[in-house]
């Protein structure tokens, strides 16, 4: 297998975690390559354009006292505005559904104009060419005897002095193969750890006009029979784009799921409501590379953060970043941030020598 030269820091993931990583080693001086498996940037930050604005059909909210993301908004340019909030929610059960005053949400919430995904194009377009491999899933991860690592793809081998591991770790389990090089209960752990968002279908109904607010709803419900468990409105700035979205556990998606959405949106909000412009199945627990095939058995979110991800591993070579990972706001875009901001520090702050795995 083709050896492709050696760097500082080999990143793996370009999801909000690793191009945060990325840019704080670059910014640092390191030499940095990071290799992404899909063919986009962004992980579960996923915006679909419409109508000049975007849908969100992954991470969609930020929240005051997030400092990490509202610092990232402002210093890419990234356009930020207030979820809707104004309006009564809606209660929906078998008997049908009942307005209940206000939205019922705790406090307010922001959204991205351009969609959660710009952040990460931002950070990957700001970084020296060539930095951002895409369609470049990592297979294998090895140390080198004496110091560094060998990072392996299907095509090529990559050496570092150290690498940054941006992926959920029950994922990173599966897909890389790391021999016997990890201890048990790290492997147990990674394992264990639940992936945000891998059993989750986020669906998202773009419609000509936001008409519940004309009837003095706030597009919010929660069901106890439908598809969806819970519904908010995605409407863009000023209204436009025009969209609701809601989440369903991700067994619920097979032949009929659309129909039943939109027949749940028509129950809830009125004839218009089943009639949408577009529906949007965005199935997270379908992405190979979000979603490990094997799950765990219970749903342990205690997990998050566990005082074993903030300790490298390989000898001080391998360091976790992913919002899985994270000591605060685990599951959020602000956790994903924390987490790569902390797997660079702990590079840079890493006595790690360079032990001859540069090879030009």
């Amino acid at each position: 297998m083709p050896r492709s030269g050696s760097h500082d820091v080999i990143v793996i993931g370009a999801g909000a975690a690793g191009l945060a990583a990325a840019t704080a080693l670059h910014s640092a001086g390191r030499g940095v390559l990071c290799l992404e498996a899909r063919t986009r940037v962004g992980g579960r930050l996923l915006s679909t354009p419409v109508d000049g604005g975007a849908l969100d059909l992954g991470a969609t909210w930020f929240w005051p006292g997030e400092k990490r993301v509202a610092t990232l908004a402002a210093r890419t340019g990234t356009e930020v505005f207030d979820q809707h909030l104004a309006g009564d929610a809606l209660l929906q059960d078998g008997t049908g559904a009942r307005r209940y005053p206000g939205t019922m949400m705790d406090v307010p919430a922001y959204r991205f104009a351009a969609g959660a995904q710009r952040l990460a194009s931002v950070l990957a377009a700001a970084l020296p060419e060539g930095t951002v491999l895409l369609d470049t899933p990592v297979t294998g991860i090895r140390p080198v005897g004496g110091g560094g690592v060998y990072v392996h793809t299907s095509e090529r081998t990559f050496s570092a002095v150290q690498v940054v591991l941006a992926v959920p770790p029950a994922l990173a389990l599966e897909r890389i193969d790391f021999g016997d090089t990890l201890p048990g209960s790290l492997v147990r752990l990674a394992r264990s750890t639940p992936v945000w968002m891998a059993a989750v279908a986020k669906v998202v109904v773009h419609y000509p006009s936001a008409f519940w607010r004309e009837e003095g709803l706030a597009g919010t419900a929660f069901s106890r029979s439908g598809p969806l468990q819970e519904i908010h409105d995605m409407s863009g700035a000023g209204g436009r784009p025009a969209a609701l979205f809601g989440f369903a556990h991700a067994r619920l998606v097979r032949p009929g799921f659309e129909d039943a959405v939109a027949a749940q949106l028509g129950a809830c909000f009125g004839p218009a409501a089943a009639a949408p412009e577009a529906l949007h199945v965005q199935d997270w627990s379908r992405e190979p590379w979000t979603a490990p095939r094997s799950a765990p058995a219970h749903a342990d979110y205690s997990l998050f953060g566990h005082p074993l991800y903030q300790r490298p591993a390989l000898g001080g070579r391998l360091h976790w970043a992913s919002t899985e990972t994270a000591t605060d706001h685990a599951g959020h875009i602000e956790g994903a941030l924390l987490s790569g901001e902390r797997a660079a520090h702990a590079v840079l702050s890493s006595a790690t020598p360079d032990c001859g795995v540069r090879s030009g």
